[in-house]
């Protein structure tokens, strides 16, 4: 008999607008005893069965929804009917935008809560992020072989949040070949390296694509300041859309050193990039207090916040790095600001650039919004999912 989770009075209503996870406080009691990430069923408090979920006792989210059929079963066909509707999402995307690469699985939006896999050419990029996810690893794994029998799977589950889930963190080939050093991929007519086995998350910021193009409209002619550059996707399309030049600042040689690579690989006249490691708070006072002046600057800063206590800190750095890219910019010039927080909500974010523009004694105008690409999907149930969000901004 499956063990079942009854949730406390009143408690069902987010699960009934098909919100994927319960949490701790939601519980009245157990009945039965499950195994981590065990599959179990959650019912309100009078015993009616509401969703088939994956249980993580260490986790605040106290359980994810597999299934909202009652008769459906958490298996491998049911991981290869979840893959087969993504990929068919994701088909004309690829065709659309010249993509070899992009997220298959967008966790909780495509109905797989804690997975995510980023496909790269021939290779699969795996990361179980919830106690569900690992528990189901063998269900989910037979299920892509079935799915891609002639792609490789590599595993990339050595994100901290798996510590949450009392999960230890895991990394390494799962089947097939290991993956090149740099491996290239294509991208709205662009080449760029990824590295999938040590680079950040799964090997590429795939979420930033569409931003990434937007980049060729405003750099025809322009000096140009990428910040936290990493491997230069947003250099390299500035150079394509005809920029004079580029500085890309981040404090990862090793990331640099690709973003060379990716300048040259694109054919690109290198002369007009600069590599520069540094610290971009840093860089940036000293390029103001020396007068350096820019035309477009991109500031695509990692995540500032992973809990509600550190928000308040987050606002402070992303108006003070805001603030600075201002003072740097040429009247009429271009901020291309992100922020990948999913406790930043995107009224705040602008809220944010508003107050730093009062900061830096500029007006500001909005002209054009970001998200993460399409093949991050935010479902209707889950707003979550949306984490990505930013700005172009004309500085006056």
């Amino acid at each position: 008999m499956t063990v079942r989770l009854i949730l406390a009075k009143g408690r069902e209503k987010s699960l009934l607008r098909r919100h994927p996870w319960v949490f701790s406080g939601a519980v009245a009691r157990m009945e039965g005893k499950a195994r981590r990430g065990e599959t179990i069923d959650v019912c309100d408090s009078q015993g009616k069965w509401l969703a088939r979920a994956a249980f993580s006792p260490d986790s605040q989210i106290r359980a994810r929804v597999w299934s909202w059929q009652q008769d459906e079963s958490v298996d491998i066909a049911f991981f290869v009917r979840r893959l087969q509707a993504a990929q068919q999402l994701r088909d004309w995307l690829a065709v659309r935008d010249g993509l070899d690469s992009y997220r298959l699985i967008a966790g909780e939006s495509d109905g797989m809560p804690g997975v995510t896999i980023d496909r790269f050419g021939s290779f699969l990029v795996l990361q179980l992020l919830s106690a569900g996810a690992e528990y189901q690893r063998p269900a989910i794994i037979s299920a892509l072989q079935q799915c891609y029998p002639d792609c490789n799977i590599y595993d990339r589950s050595d994100v901290a949040v798996r510590k949450k889930e009392g999960l230890e963190l895991s990394q390494g080939p799962v089947c097939g070949a290991l993956p090149p050093d740099l491996l290239p991929i294509s991208e709205h007519g662009m080449k760029l390296l990824v590295d999938i086995r040590t680079g950040h998350k799964t090997g590429y910021y795939l979420d930033q694509r569409d931003s990434r193009f937007a980049t060729r409209r405003y750099a025809q002619d322009k000096r140009v300041l990428n910040c936290f550059s990493y491997t230069g996707g947003f250099a390299v399309s500035a150079l394509l859309g005809g920029c004079s030049e580029v500085i890309s600042v981040d404090t990862s040689q090793a990331a640099l050193d690709v973003a060379r690579q990716n300048v040259e690989l694109n054919g690109l006249d290198v002369s007009k990039a600069q590599f520069v490691r540094d610290d971009v708070f840093k860089l940036l006072r000293s390029y103001r207090d020396n007068g350096e002046r820019f035309d477009l600057i991109v500031m695509d800063p990692p995540k500032f916040v992973e809990n509600k206590n550190q928000l308040a800190g987050a606002c402070r750095g992303y108006k003070d790095i805001n603030m600075l890219a201002m003072q740097l910019l040429n009247p009429g010039g271009m901020l291309m600001t992100f922020s990948c927080s999913g406790l930043m909500a995107t009224d705040l974010f602008q809220k944010i650039i508003a107050d730093a523009a009062v900061d830096a004694h500029r007006d500001v105008q909005f002209i054009e919004q970001f998200r993460q690409a399409a093949d991050h999907p935010v479902i209707a149930s889950y707003p979550e999912g949306l984490y990505l969000k930013g700005f172009a901004c004309r500085v006056l």
